[in-house]
């Protein structure tokens, strides 16, 4: 996910870092993700301030960030029966 260099600029950083300096230092960068693209900038922005002790810290963060752009077909699971009155779900078959 996270593509054009961005990942690599989150490692190199100098941590500890804070979410608004990430967002300084990055924010304009964007993540090509499955079903469109985010700047860095929004996905920090749905987090609360925080200190980011390792670059682990910062991408696990924008990991659990992005938005629904990120997943597949919402509301597909391979797992799961599929939940009474979901629009993905099959027909209905009689015999």
């Amino acid at each position: 996910m996270l593509l054009n260099g961005t990942g690599e600029l989150i490692d190199d950083y100098e941590y500890p870092a804070t979410t608004e300096e990430l967002i300084d230092a990055h924010g304009d960068r964007t993540l090509e993700l499955p079903n469109g693209s985010e700047r860095v900038e929004e996905v920090l922005a749905r987090l609360e301030s925080e200190t980011f002790e390792t670059p682990e810290d910062a991408r696990f963060a924008i990991y659990a960030a992005v938005s629904e752009k990120a997943v597949g077909r919402v509301g597909y699971s391979d797992r799961d029966p599929t939940p009474v009155g979901s629009p993905y779900s099959p027909d209905a078959v009689s015999f």
